[in-house]
């Protein structure tokens, strides 16, 4: 073992299948780390062994053990409880398969859920994936479906659980209280973590699992935003996404799912900015030919999304 390297009581939890070629990036970028986690526990649904060989090989760098489990069923979420259920550590660390992780990531991540015993979890701030300030159009649907006009909206998750990514603003300070939290690069106290983490609501990619989870976390325990704990997602193509309209299906479905048991945001009002919010959604996309192209696979998801949620209510 590198005795440079720190190593923290953080179980680290990552999901994949078939991506061994990213998850080996990954896995490297981790093992520049000068803290690590002590285990990383990977749930492979994979359909070959590459990514059984990755996790028995040696990597340069990374003191962190590998502990590697066949997925009982694919999933992001269900594989990440499998992982959960295994681990021995008081941190849960989620991380995707496609991210590379910065100098200092983990160690600041880990010193920000350690500044305060109210913190219940912390992620990263994702370079290419973080709040903009919005033009007009975006402010008005901001201020409408949150009902308040806020300098900046960065980090909330506002109406019918519309959940913006935090802002990398080098004015704001190191930690960053947020209302919601991705698991692409996440740290919960296991304490704070309900049983199951992730309802069997979510299957398959699970939109939006980790908005139902962070909020429900967040009714007890605050929610922060590590500004300077950097990572770069390299999100990969699969089959899961292929499909538009499954994927607009699945968004709404799990949105009104979020909304109505998360947030317990119901009645007429809510429903109205429910539509409103995935209309704009639909629409607002159809800024570049893809996008173009993808306005009637979505909204044809939607409306199958919208039959679902009626016959389901009309049925229960």
């Amino acid at each position: 073992m590198d005795t440079a390297v720190k190593i923290i009581p953080v179980s680290a939890v990552v999901p994949t299948a078939n991506r061994s070629v990213v998850l080996q990036i990954t896995l490297e970028s981790v093992a520049q780390q000068s803290v690590q986690p002590a285990e990383i526990i990977v749930i492979d649904a994979s359909e070959d062994e590459l990514t059984m060989q990755l996790c028995a090989k040696s990597i340069p760098g990374l003191s962190s053990v590998i502990r590697y489990e066949k997925a009982k069923q694919k999933g992001a979420a269900s594989q990440r409880n499998q992982a959960v259920d295994i681990a021995v550590n008081d941190v849960i660390f989620f991380f995707d398969d496609d991210i590379r992780m910065q100098e200092a990531c983990v160690e600041r991540i880990w010193t920000c859920l350690q500044s305060d015993n109210s913190i219940g979890a912390v992620n990263a701030m994702i370079i290419n994936q973080r709040y903009h300030s919005p033009g007009k159009v975006t402010r008005f649907m901001y201020r409408v479906l949150s009902g308040v006009t806020l300098r900046s909206y960065a980090g909330k998750c506002i109406g019918p659980a519309w959940n913006l990514l935090p802002e990398d603003d080098e004015s704001l300070p190191e930690c960053n209280q947020v209302e919601w939290l991705n698991t692409t690069c996440t740290m919960y106290k296991k304490q704070a973590l309900p049983f199951p983490v992730f309802q069997s609501h979510f299957k398959g990619y699970s939109l939006l699992e980790d908005v139902a989870l962070s909020l429900t976390v967040g009714k007890k325990w605050k929610l922060f935003n590590a500004r300077t704990a950097r990572i770069y997602h390299d999100s990969q193509p699969g089959t899961h996404k292929n499909s538009v309209y499954q994927l607009s299906k699945m968004e709404l479905i799990n949105r009104h799912y979020v909304m109505r048991h998360v947030l317990n945001r119901g009645g007429f009002v809510n429903y109205c900015k429910l539509f409103l919010f995935e209309t704009f959604g639909v629409f607002s996309t159809a800024t570049s030919i893809n996008g173009i192209k993808n306005i009637l696979p979505n909204t044809f998801g939607k409306l199958a999304a919208f039959v679902t949620l009626l016959f389901t209510k009309t049925s229960s």
